[in-house]
């Protein structure tokens, strides 16, 4: 990994930041070193959400890592979880309910801490409720998709059977052409889709996983990691979520100097874009949310709708490792 004169700067100024934010760098100049200096994170184009791991760098520099990689997806999400499951990626944020299928199905990964609370906004053209949404077609990426499995629960919860949706598999460069055109009549948008959506008065919002209870109470996307890579390498496991963590803080709390960061490091194409997903999702608070109780929540309403087969406490027995998150919690208190 390079980087230019200017980005080194930028990755002084962001470490400089973290050092006030506490716990970083005593607990790491304590500990054994990692077992790996090599650290193999995923890429998303497109996807702004996860940008504590994007601007991780110069903290796990400082964690000991010195071959830091970045896996580049396009913005599928199964790729995504075959990085992960093949050990191409090592560690990663992503959606919690999609890492749980993967856990179910027996893919080798492991959820070990919290990320954030919501991303995703259904926008429509036609509906006012999610109830509403009943028959009508609304566009997804693919019949196994993250929005597909969020649509399934969310109509469960509201009393209706998947069965009785009308999902239509259209490719994410498309829904906003389709929904403008009235080819569907709803989509789950996530940032920077969400900005564009706003910027141009296109359809309204009727519903928000940040705010909208319950999902607003569990964690969206989760930090995960590959099963092989956390048995083998426990202590660069605890400082790569260490790092994550560490920039979640500060993606809560510099938004403006990360949102440039992430622009000037190509992660991101527009500074007010990344500002608003900066602002608008709660990076923060991976401390007073229970990864646990969001595993167990997603993967019972994923039980209940058919689309898993395992229950919660088999999920959160196969595929949860909470021990780092323990005692980073101890650590940085904040």
């Amino acid at each position: 990994m390079s980087y230019t004169r200017r980005e080194f700067v930028s990755g002084l100024t962001l470490a400089g930041a973290a050092r006030f934010l506490g716990g970083w760098p005593d607990q790491a100049s304590a500990e054994p070193p990692p077992e790996t200096t090599s650290l193999r994170l995923i890429r998303r184009t497109g996807v702004d959400c996860i940008s504590p791991q994007y601007i991780a760098e110069e903290l796990l520099i400082a964690e000991g890592f010195t071959d830091i990689r970045y896996v580049r997806t396009d913005d599928s999400a199964a790729k995504v979880e075959r990085a992960l499951a093949t050990g191409d990626a090592h560690i990663t944020m992503h959606y919690a309910p999609a890492l749980i299928s993967q856990i179910d199905r027996g893919d080798p990964v492991v959820i070990l801490a919290g990320g954030h609370v919501g991303c995703y906004e259904l926008f429509t053209t036609r509906v006012r409720s999610i109830r509403d949404l009943k028959g009508r077609p609304v566009g997804v990426p693919a019949l196994s998709s993250v929005p597909w499995q969020l649509l399934g629960i969310m109509m469960a919860h509201v009393g209706v059977d998947r069965k009785d949706m009308n999902f239509v598999a259209v490719p994410l460069a498309e829904q906003v052409k389709r929904l403008v055109e009235g080819q569907i009549d709803a989509f789950l948008a996530f940032p920077p889709t969400s900005h564009e959506l706003r910027e141009k008065g296109i359809g309204q919002v009727i519903f928000n996983s940040a705010v909208d209870r319950p999902w607003s109470q569990y964690f969206c996307c989760v930090v995960a990691g590959n099963r092989e890579f956390v048995s083998k390498h426990p202590m660069a496991t605890k400082r790569a979520v260490r790092a994550i963590l560490k920039s979640a803080d500060m993606c809560a709390v510099e938004a403006g100097r990360v949102a440039r960061a992430l622009v000037d490091r190509g992660f991101s194409q527009r500074y007010d874009y990344a500002l608003q997903t900066l602002r608008s999702l709660p990076y923060g608070r991976w401390r007073e949310f229970n990864a646990e109780d969001s595993v167990r929540f997603y993967s019972v309403r994923l039980h209940e709708a058919g689309m898993i087969k395992n229950n919660a406490n088999r999920i959160l027995a196969l595929g949860t490792e909470w021990r780092f998150l323990t005692e980073l919690k101890k650590e940085l208190k904040g």
